[in-house]
């Protein structure tokens, strides 16, 4: 075949339309609703846990577990769920969001947090409830359901998080890799001599005796993980008191598990996965999370091939990012068909 025949077949395939990819319209979340009960659960003689439930009163139960740890629930997290057909129980673990003290530390682990869990489906007589958690909610589901199995309908869980010190440290130091002006803000807030250690220096001035100390390294705290949260960068404000203390709550908390709660490679969770292979789960990690990146997610997905595994590819770690919050109540609309 001549050259030039070669050349004029090659120019009317490259001049034929390609075929339409049709990608299903995203989901939205669900509209507003008001919890139809709440309270507070008193689980020691420090913590009292505030609870709601909202939706079906007769509908299956699911429970949301928060992030953080320390950020506490909000009434859009009511929303992933169809109000038709789910219970839907939320509720602020230790020291977070409504339940109070706020930001509090005493006896506040990971241990403390399952058994809270467990106390609170006792308290509204639930049999078996399904797991929405994403971040830290992630680890505290993956804890939760491999003491308590039998309770488990399913596993929703989004970007993947271990709490483990590789995971720490790239919180701390290695996502100035992506994000280096918020990063810059974050660390500069410390003198350069304590640097090599930003743990310890926030967490010495988070638990300072002085108001303004907690209340300054609390904001740079909250302000960089916001900033790193989304898929395109969202840089907050924290300007009101009530901001002010939700963001101490939050870093004291989460400075305090990263120093004193992080699992080590003999008590990973990774070792867990026999005692839940039987649970029908789906991870749903965002391409570009930077807080928890797919590197766990994709460890967790093949040491765990029974679990459904979902990357969704233009979302960073928050939620409400558009693509990442659609296949999450996509995630919640497969599971009405579990059933035992």
């Amino acid at each position: 075949m001549h050259a030039d025949s070669k050349q004029e077949k090659q120019d009317k395939h490259d001049t034929q339309p390609m075929p339409m990819t049709r990608r299903k319209p995203l989901l939205d979340l669900f509209p507003s609703i008001t919890p139809y009960s709440s309270g507070f659960l008193s689980v020691d003689d420090t913590h009292n846990l505030y609870w709601e439930q909202s939706g079906n009163p007769d509908g299956v139960p699911v429970v949301l577990l928060h992030g953080g740890p320390g950020a506490g629930a909000t009434p859009i997290h009511r929303r992933f769920f169809d109000p038709d057909f789910y219970r839907i129980i939320i509720f602020d673990q230790r020291g977070a969001g409504r339940s109070h003290p706020i930001g509090c530390l005493d006896n506040n682990t990971t241990e403390h947090l399952i058994a809270d869990i467990e106390t609170l489906r006792k308290h509204l007589k639930v049999n078996k409830w399904h797991i929405f958690g994403g971040s830290w909610g992630s680890t505290l589901a993956l804890s939760y359901a491999a003491k308590h199995t039998k309770h488990c309908y399913s596993l929703i869980l989004r970007g993947i998080f271990l709490c483990e010190q590789e995971e720490i440290d790239w919180f701390l130091y290695g996502m100035q890799t992506i994000f280096p002006e918020a990063w810059e803000q974050f660390s500069s807030y410390i003198p350069e001599e304590e640097q090599n250690d930003l743990l310890s220096a926030y967490y010495t001035r988070l638990t300072s005796n002085d108001e303004d100390t907690r209340i300054q390294a609390a904001v740079r705290w909250s302000l960089y993980e916001g900033a790193c949260s989304s898929l395109m960068p969202n840089y907050e404000t924290i300007t009101t008191d009530e901001q002010k203390q939700h963001a101490l709550a939050l870093a004291r908390i989460e400075a305090h598990f990263f120093k004193n709660e992080v699992f080590s490679k003999e008590k990973s969770l990774l070792k867990q996965i026999e005692h839940l292979r039987s649970v029908p789960t789906t991870i749903i990690q965002g391409r570009y999370d930077v807080i928890c990146p797919i590197k766990t997610a994709n460890m967790l997905h093949q040491l765990w091939p029974e679990a459904d595994y979902v990357v969704v590819p233009d979302a960073g770690h928050s939620a409400l990012d558009a693509p990442l919050r659609s296949r999450l109540i996509e995630a919640m609309e497969a599971a009405k068909t579990i059933t035992v």
